[in-house]
């Protein structure tokens, strides 16, 4: 993956960590920094699984990206949530 490839997929991250947040509000002990790194993180890794499977190319500002890139920051607010959960 190249480094404007990386930087796409971070700028997309930066986004869909907010769009994450509003597909999957609740209690997971986020906090806005870590909603926008876990956005950051998860768009690179749902890249790099998209271009693998053959969902678009690493980097692709498109429709297929921004799913992509949602579909990362969710799993990994999922798994955040799963790890770090508030007792209620």
């Amino acid at each position: 993956m190249s480094l404007q490839a990386i930087l796409i997929w971070s700028a997309l991250g930066f986004i869909s960590g907010f769009i994450a947040k509003l597909i999957m509000p609740g209690r997971q002990g986020i906090n806005p920094i870590t909603t926008v790194l876990l956005g950051i993180i998860g768009s690179v890794i749902g890249g790099k699984v998209g271009s693998l499977i053959g969902w678009g190319v690493a980097g692709e500002f498109s429709i297929k990206g921004i799913i992509t890139a949602v579909g990362g920051a969710l799993l990994l607010m999922f798994v955040w949530g799963l790890i770090f959960k508030k007792k209620a």
